[in-house]
């Protein structure tokens, strides 16, 4: 259970990402949130339950013809 007040997010709210980070890893490209969620680098998100989350990468830039 989360201590912070207000509590952060569950690990499967919409905003789950607002959580506090309870462990950075920067060289590693991770971090750990207080919701139990980890967070990489490149926004992909590996939850609690197991459940991995793509990273959301943009659409390329296509070269006008």
């Amino acid at each position: 259970m989360c201590p912070h007040q207000p509590q952060c997010p569950s690990f499967d709210a919409p905003d789950r990402d607002a959580a506090t980070i309870l462990a950075a890893h920067p060289v590693q490209g991770w971090s750990l949130l207080c919701n139990g969620v980890i967070v990489f680098e490149d926004t992909g998100e590996l939850l609690p339950d197991g459940r991995c989350v793509d990273p959301c990468r943009p659409e390329p830039a296509h070269a006008a013809a």
